[in-house]
């Protein structure tokens, strides 16, 4: 069955389901393109949102990644960073023959090129996506770097789908490794903010501290930027710690030790520690990761840990 030229006759298959997953379901849903979704949580118990929120915008239920593969002219992986290349191998088998695989992972430029390896010798089309921050303020028109011999391709076709998409280089790995640098200061930043003003809070300190930094990076709103790195890292800190020990990896590979990016790693695996024990309210509510002040979640954080002697 050949891929359709015009992309808005695509089936295009969403592999992980999750706030990315859902985001793009719903903006090509929009444009009327045909989407089909899978995602190993429809079959736990965190099925049901999933597959409400699958019923409310016409997007097919795939039941397994070949069956996903089977039918789409371009599958877009988006899972967390440990499941790139298992993705990738799990796809392969049953992809369309000049099908594109675009992978949206924050994976490692190492990890990339093990998943296009994959993909092009089942004879599908590998093309690396790095976003270059954060979706859900752009939604589908996050900007997106591309890589790989087949982005020049898929650079003008996945603009016709909404996507804000440019070719980085024909090189697979240079889109990737531009956003694994690029994560060293972000999530490192996110990860600092929360041991900063949670310690400053701690000893009240915090409005000196912020006024400092206010002096020092004027063009810096500290007080809401620090509420949503405190909002992302209690609602996604388990992706974000994974994609930064992919970005410690990215470090690893040029022979540097990844200090910065291990202890990153640590902060924010810690908050999604807590924030799975229930911390920070349950996950299911509307409230959970919205507080507009920092201070909620750092006097939370506070009374649970206990200062040494």
């Amino acid at each position: 069955m050949n891929i359709p030229s015009d992309p808005l006759q695509w089936r295009v298959g969403l592999v992980g389901y999750g706030e990315v997953g859902r985001i793009l379901a719903e903006d090509l849903r929009a444009k009327g393109v045909a989407v089909s979704a899978f995602d190993l949580k429809l079959a736990g118990e965190q099925a049901a949102p999933l597959r409400e929120h699958a019923a409310a915008h016409g997007v097919a239920l795939a039941g397994s990644h070949a069956a996903l593969a089977r039918e789409a002219g371009l599958i877009v992986s988006a899972v967390t960073a440990s499941q790139a290349v298992p993705v990738a191998q799990a796809c392969a088998p049953a992809v369309r023959p000049g099908a594109f695989f675009l992978d949206f992972n924050s994976a490692s430029p190492g990890a990339k090129q093990r998943a296009a390896a994959l993909i092009d010798a089942a004879g599908g089309r590998y093309v690396e996506g790095a976003v270059m921050t954060s979706i859900p303020p752009y939604r589908i028109r996050v900007p997106l770097l591309l890589g790989g011999a087949s982005a020049a391709v898929l650079e003008p076709l996945v603009r016709l789908l909404g996507f804000d998409a440019k070719v980085a280089s024909e090189r697979l790995g240079v889109a990737s490794a531009t956003k694994m640098c690029r994560s060293v200061m972000i999530k490192g930043l996110e990860a600092m903010v929360i041991e900063s003003f949670t310690a400053a809070r701690a000893y009240g300190v915090e409005d000196a501290v912020i006024a400092s930094l206010y002096e020092t990076f004027p063009g810096i709103d500290w007080e809401k930027q620090g509420a949503y790195f405190f909002q992302r890292v209690v609602e996604h800190g388990r992706r974000r710690s994974e994609e930064v020990r992919e970005v410690a990896q990215t470090v690893r590979e040029i022979g540097l030790e990844p200090w910065s990016a291990g202890g990153t790693a640590e902060r924010q695996a810690w908050v999604a520690d807590l924030a799975d024990a229930g911390l920070f309210g349950a996950r299911d509510s509307k409230e959970f990761a919205r507080s507009p002040d920092w201070r909620t979640e750092a006097d939370r954080i506070l009374a649970r840990v206990k200062p040494k002697a």
